[in-house]
């Protein structure tokens, strides 16, 4: 019996964002990598991973302006 191909579904989106996330920490079972490089579609990693890049590095921008701004009441 054959299935056929599932559409790009929410969860897969939420698996991506997992993988890249988990690839940030360093973290990584195995048997959980072996399984996203059979199920997830590169090309949504890499777009998933650049936007992640950019949302930490603003994130550190803002952090750093936000600490420099701040009175150091000495």
């Amino acid at each position: 019996m054959t299935t056929p191909e599932m559409p790009v579904s929410k969860t897969s989106w939420l698996r991506t964002i997992q993988a890249v996330l988990w690839s940030f920490v360093g973290l990584r079972k195995n048997a959980d990598y072996q399984q996203d490089l059979e199920k997830l579609n590169p090309f949504h990693i890499i777009g998933v991973a650049i936007v992640a890049a950019l949302l930490f590095v603003l994130g550190l921008m803002a952090l750093v302006n936000w600490v420099v701004v701040q009175p150091t009441g000495l």
